[in-house]
């Protein structure tokens, strides 16, 4: 039953993170398209005023968010949501899983770059843990795919073995899941 109870949740994981993106993103503008259409007046309404009204609006919530009022309301809302009962469970599960959790609970605490011995390229890889092994420390480091991050493999390296990055783990997702162009 353990390993069918797990099966479920890496299979549950899995689309959710990679549906979120995609998903979220249509629901928006299919939502943006919905509320706009009956409040535009019909000489004025075109298709895709939606999908406009979304970059418009995605534009202005970023370019708060980049002001001290924006980053302030963003801290009160995020500690809002995150003491909400049940609510607050799921969203801090998805800001862990999407990277942006730091701290002690946070499901990644850091990006480093895993070489490839054949080719000497280096992949991205997410800690997960550090473990002491005798007199060496140990990362346990995922690996994951692009652009579907939700797979990869897992690694259980020396530190020695790894480059240390200065990325952030959300830096390191959004790389990831744009193939490199974040």
């Amino acid at each position: 039953m353990t390993n069918l109870y797990r099966h479920f949740v890496i299979c549950l994981l899995t689309g959710l993170v990679t549906i979120l993106p995609v998903g979220g993103t249509i629901i928006l503008i299919v939502f943006a398209e919905r509320s706009l259409s009956p409040l535009v007046p019909a000489k004025f309404y075109f298709p895709g005023l939606g999908l406009l009204s979304v970059i418009l609006l995605l534009y202005l919530l970023g370019a708060t968010l980049t002001s001290v009022l924006g980053r302030w309301l963003w801290y009160w809302l995020d500690a809002a949501l995150s003491r909400v009962p049940g609510v607050g469970a799921v969203y801090q599960t998805l800001k862990q899983i999407l990277g942006f959790d730091d701290g002690a609970g946070s499901l990644f605490q850091g990006v480093v770059l895993v070489p490839d011995q054949g080719t000497g390229a280096a992949e991205i890889g997410l800690v997960t843990a550090r473990e002491r092994q005798g007199d060496t420390e140990q990362l346990i480091v995922f690996v994951p795919n692009s652009p579907n991050p939700a797979q990869g493999r897992l690694l259980h390296l020396p530190e020695s073995c790894v480059i240390a990055t200065e990325w952030s783990v959300d830096k390191a997702l959004k790389r990831l899941f744009s193939l490199g162009k974040a």
